[in-house]
């Protein structure tokens, strides 16, 4: 007994239709170096170089002064602290801290810019 009907075969709508292009996110545009992925790259690496000039002004403002001050107020080199003139101090106690917190402002920047760009290439 066999069954002399024929097979049908069933198949979704959806196979038919031709299938839309994959979606471009901004890590592909980025990794396929298109012009859009250049222009992701280009607002990151603005950013950081707006976060150096803004750190390295502030240290002609605050250490590239100092010869200035030295010069307009040479009595800072006669008056002694702990043995020392004072302006030897300055230069050999003072100008570390602002060094140490200049970078850390600018760790701290840097990497809020490189979050925002990854937020940025994870959303799309």
């Amino acid at each position: 007994m066999t069954d002399e009907r024929a097979r049908v075969r069933v198949t979704s709508p959806w196979t038919e239709r031709p299938r839309a292009l994959p979606r471009r996110t901004a890590t592909s545009e980025i990794d396929a170096q298109s012009e859009v992925g250049e222009i992701y790259l280009r607002t990151l690496l603005r950013a950081q170089l707006r976060a150096a000039l803004a750190v390295l002004g502030m240290l002609v403002l605050t250490i590239g002064m100092l010869p200035l001050i030295f010069w307009l107020t040479p009595q800072l080199t006669q008056w002694q602290l702990f043995g020392m003139p004072v302006s030897w101090g300055v230069l050999g106690f003072g100008c570390y801290p602002v060094l140490v917190l200049l970078a850390w402002r600018y760790v701290r920047v840097a990497e809020r810019n490189e979050r925002a760009f990854a937020r940025v290439v994870e959303r799309s």
